[in-house]
């Protein structure tokens, strides 16, 4: 990128703490010192911030750190924010990356960037966006993190720069913002300037970041006296007297821009630079600034104040034709306008133009008249349209002018906005839309301008986006498809906004007036979603029974049908049909495909039809699906609710078959993705309450609920219907602390809320077994029925684990030897599922029982099972009970071959190959579809365990 002329042999005056800060970070950074003698310490990076006023020299301090960084051998990296290029979203990005990847082949970008090409590649200017849904905002900074963070280690030492940083856009700042903290883990230095007093509110978050000096920018001060005298004197010569030098100061006020354009005019006007000539500096000193600047301007003629116009008003980086264009200026008179102000010093370069400071653009654009700045924007638009540069290029150009009813205009700022949102710059492209909406468009297209509108919103601003969409069914509507888009649309953002009701009855107004049988199938097969996730349908039976009767003549020829399919799947676990029932619906529906990133479709019903297997005792499948679904939504670039659910989803199925402590890392880092999406959603009420089931069965209470109390996990719960159901979590919760009265309440709402709907699995809502246990402390034989009716439900169902699971809660609630033939029963059935945890509990529970009723060779044998078995799951407080129970028998706990706490976990051993193969964190994070901070959880946990023998794979993982 082309850079602000600035000479390289002027004496930093004051600056001696600033720059000792920057050499004891590039000393930090590369090991060694400004001397060349080892710098104490591992190498590592940081952030460097540096804060000050207009003038005051960031910049030409900035220039310094970018030589300074060469010369130790670091890559170095550079952009800077620009005042008219605040609106064009990664303008920054593309400034620090482009330039790594300039003049490479696709193949060869393919290679680099891996899957992230799609995601990041259009952003970064690299290739043109797909066709595809747009990646979420959170999805493409994780994408860029990849790649700045592959720079830095294949290019290390890095040092990047950021110059301007408040002028930044809004996209690029908030990526490097999240991104600065890790800098320390990197061989990365970054850099920043800024001016504290304009930073925007996008930009707050650079003023906290953590650094030097105490967690606190580096703040310039203007120059003193003494070092503006030395700086007039390097300019004008030793015989500077004190006077002249002293009134320099004055006029400037201390202002290092200042006081170099100021002994310039010195120069230029050949003022003998004494006491004498000390009266007329205050006159040059404004000629500087302000109007001082225009009216020097002005006298340079009016073909030169209109390119200077022209060049204030397309920003940085300017091309010298294109600003005659804009201009209306010939090639020799923008030619000569372009020397006149070189050589006044407004504007440096020659192929590129700049002007000479920010400041000196600022003052010029301010100073053009309203009326001609509008119209210049709008001229500059036409020829970077017309110059090949594009929508996206002209856009900001016609956010500054008036609405005026053009439809070349509208048009435009669509096509951008179209493209914008295809980078993943939602915010952008909204402004662009809702720029376009005030042209007006024609009256026939404003419908389509206002779901573009709603589409653009629709990740950041539901409510907003709800509005939008409401409003453009309002509108006459020509196209059938436009208004079935925009219905279908409509309903997904209610439902996701927890108005599950509203999106029923949206669609079902649809229905009634439509007359296209496939379109009405469609949006049935919506409304049957929406309604299956409504803890307050009112009538399920009734929807059951047309959703089984539709779903069963279809023939899965279309995803449509296979969705419908997909419901009946789910429903049929719902309602505790046979699971070879619900197995055979679940086949119909994947047999011609269910991708999870269908365009315009929800992943909820492939996401339904993988759990169906969970549910069913096959886990296995259900884990080929998820994996498969999460590789759709990574390629997408969705990391946020998406991810979040697959994670989240992902740690419940591990938590079903007993592989708690993976259960733990999964849903930890679906919450961690839960709370970017924001508190109270779905996919926080998901990862909450499977993060409380784990901790139970790790036999943790006391952490559950402080994790409930933390996320105010109680009453009220959502009216979305959420799995686990988050009432019946809270109630085993009560249970577990001891509270059965409460824990007999919540529980037994829970069965009154489900029960008329004709949810009765126990496998997928176990609230009756909960509930058998809270009533067994008070009345006994109630708690019998209880546990019995949920046997029956387990046994229709069929499967293993089902039943396993209710015949162990029956022999906790009976008495006598009862208890013995449940438990015996429910090995034997547990034995032939996948449920560890479930198996390591019915296992400790006999063996207990039968030690009581003194058959101690039988209770030996049991409880030395369940002891490897909860070992094994990473159930803590289950091999506790167990080793007290085989204390109590006079037997001694034998020494466990596969704890938790001796060998490694399956991620953890993967972790540390990968780790002892050279990989990276962020490599290693996605080969185990998780995050870096579970990442250094893993190692840490790999770390602690290894032997003194490990030596090779200590150091690795230490390098890692």
């Amino acid at each position: 990128m082309g850079r602000r002329s600035m000479r390289s042999d002027r004496t930093l005056f004051e600056r001696e703490h600033e720059l000792a800060a920057v050499d004891e970070a590039l000393g930090e950074l590369t090991g060694l010192r400004a001397d060349g003698a080892e710098a104490v310490g591992r190498p590592h990076g940081g952030l460097l911030a540096f804060a000050g006023p207009a003038g005051l020299g960031k910049t030409t301090l900035m220039a310094e750190v970018r030589r300074r960084a060469a010369a130790r051998g670091c890559t170095v990296i550079s952009a800077r924010g620009g005042d008219q290029e605040q609106r064009v979203a990664f303008h920054v990005a593309r400034q620090l990356l482009q330039p790594q990847f300039a003049g490479a082949a696709e193949a060869d970008l393919r290679a680099r960037l891996g899957s992230w090409y799609d995601i990041v590649g259009p952003a970064l200017g690299l290739c043109a966006p797909t066709d595809g849904a747009p990646p979420d905002p959170q999805g493409l900074r994780d994408g860029l993190d990849w790649v700045l963070t592959h720079l830095a280690v294949q290019r290390a030492p890095m040092v990047l720069v950021l110059d301007d940083a408040h002028w930044a856009d809004p996209e690029s700042l908030r990526w490097l913002a999240a991104f600065a903290p890790r800098a320390e883990e990197l061989p990365l230095l970054l850099v920043v300037a800024y001016r504290p007093d304009e930073l925007p509110d996008h930009a707050e978050s650079f003023r906290g970041l953590p650094g030097r000096a105490g967690g606190r920018p580096i703040d310039l001060e203007p120059l003193s006296a003494v070092a503006v005298a030395g700086l007039v004197r390097e300019a004008l010569g030793t015989h500077a007297d004190d006077a002249f030098c002293r009134e320099c100061w004055a006029v400037t006020a201390g202002n290092p821009f200042e006081a170099v354009e100021l002994t310039a005019k010195v120069h230029d006007r050949g003022l003998t630079p004494t006491e004498a000539g000390a009266h007329l500096l205050r006159d040059l000193a404004a000629a500087v600034k302000g109007s001082g600047l225009i009216a020097r301007l002005e006298r340079l003629g009016t073909s030169t104040v209109r390119f200077a116009w022209a060049c204030a008003v397309l920003g940085t980086e300017i091309h010298p034709g294109l600003a005659a264009a804009v201009a209306g200026l010939g090639h020799e008179e923008a030619a000569d306008a372009a020397d006149a102000l070189r050589g006044a010093r407004i504007l440096t370069g020659a192929e590129t133009l700049e002007f000479v400071h920010p400041l000196i653009a600022t003052a010029v654009y301010r100073a053009i008249p309203s009326g001609v700045r509008v119209a210049l924007h709008g001229q500059a638009a036409w020829c970077l349209v017309n110059d090949g540069q594009g929508p996206s290029a002209a856009a900001r150009h016609l956010l500054e002018t008036h609405p005026d009813g053009d439809n070349w205009v509208v048009q435009q700022l669509r096509a951008a906005a179209a493209e914008t949102l295809r980078t993943g710059a939602p915010d952008a492209a909204r402004g662009y839309l809702a720029r376009a909406l005030r042209e007006p468009p024609p009256f026939e297209d404003r419908a389509a301008v206002l779901y573009e509108l709603g589409s653009a919103s629709l990740l950041t601003e539901p409510a907003t986006t709800v509005n939008h969409l409401r409003a453009a069914l309002e509108e006459p509507i020509a196209d059938p498809g436009l208004r079935h888009r925009i219905v279908y649309r409509l309903s997904q953002v209610l439902a996701h906004s927890d108005h599950l009701a509203e999106a029923s009855d949206t669609l079902a107004r649809e229905i009634r007036a439509g007359d296209d049988a496939r379109v009405k199938l469609r949006m049935l097969s919506e409304q049957f979603m929406w309604d299956a996730f409504r803890a307050d349908e009112p009538d399920h039976p009734s929807r059951s029974r047309r959703l089984a009767k539709l779903a069963d003549r279809l023939k899965g020829r279309d995803l449509t049908e296979r969705y419908i399919i997909g419901l009946r799947t789910w429903d049929a676990v719902l309602r505790g049909e046979p699971a070879h029932v619900a197995l055979q619906h679940a086949e119909r529906a994947l047999d011609g495909g269910l991708g999870w990133a269908e365009p315009d479709r929800g992943f909820e019903v492939p996401v339904l039809v993988a759990l169906a297997f969970m549910y069913a005792d096959r886990p296995g499948r259900t884990e080929e699906l998820f994996a498969a679904g999460i590789a759709d939504f990574e390629r997408q670039g969705w990391r946020g609710a998406h991810l979040s659910f697959g994670y989240t989803l992902l740690a419940y199925v591990r938590y079903r078959r007993g592989r708690l402590a993976e259960a733990e890392d999964f849903v930890r880092a679906g919450l961690r993705l839960a709370e970017r999406v924001g508190p109270g959603t779905p996919a926080h009420w998901y990862a909450v309450g499977i993060l409380i089931e784990v901790l139970l069965a790790r036999g943790r209470v006391t952490e559950a609920a402080q994790t409930a109390e933390d996320y105010a996990f109680n009453e009220p719960f959502p009216a979305a219907v959420v799995f686990p159901d988050a009432q019946t979590v809270y109630g085993e919760l009560l249970l577990a602390r001891g509270r059965t009265k409460d824990a007999v309440n919540q529980l037994a709402s829970a069965g009154r809320r489900l029960d008329p709907r004709g949810i009765r699995n126990p496998a997928w809502c176990p609230w009756q077994l909960h509930l058998a246990r809270a009533e067994s402390h008070d009345t006994p034989e109630r708690a019998v029925t209880t546990a019995l009716e949920a046997l029956a439900r387990a046994r229709q169902f069929g499967t293993p684990s089902a039943i396993g699971q209710a015949l162990r809660t029956a022999a906790e609630v009976s008495s006598g030897s009862m208890r013995v033939k449940y438990l015996e029963e429910a090995v034997a059935q547990l034995d032939c599922s996948p449920a560890g945890y479930e198996l390591a509990c019915a296992l400790v529970s006999l063996g207990t029982e039968l030690r009581r009723t003194g058959r101690a060779t039988e209770a030996a044998e049991h409880l030395y099972r369940g002891l490897d078995a909860a070992a094994q799951c990473g159930a803590d407080g289950l091999v506790e009970e167990a080793r007290d129970e085989l204390a109590a028998a006079g037997l001694r706990p034998r020494r466990l071959h596969s704890t938790e706490t001796d060998t490694l976990t399956t991620r953890e051993r993967t972790a540390a190959t990968l780790a002892a193969e050279g990989r990276s964190k962020p490599e290693i994070a996605r080969e185990l579809h998780s995050d870096e901070q579970t990442v250094v959880q893993l190692l840490s946990a790999v770390y602690r365990k290894m032997g003194t023998d490990s030596t090779g794979l200590r150091e690795a993982l230490a390098a890692t």
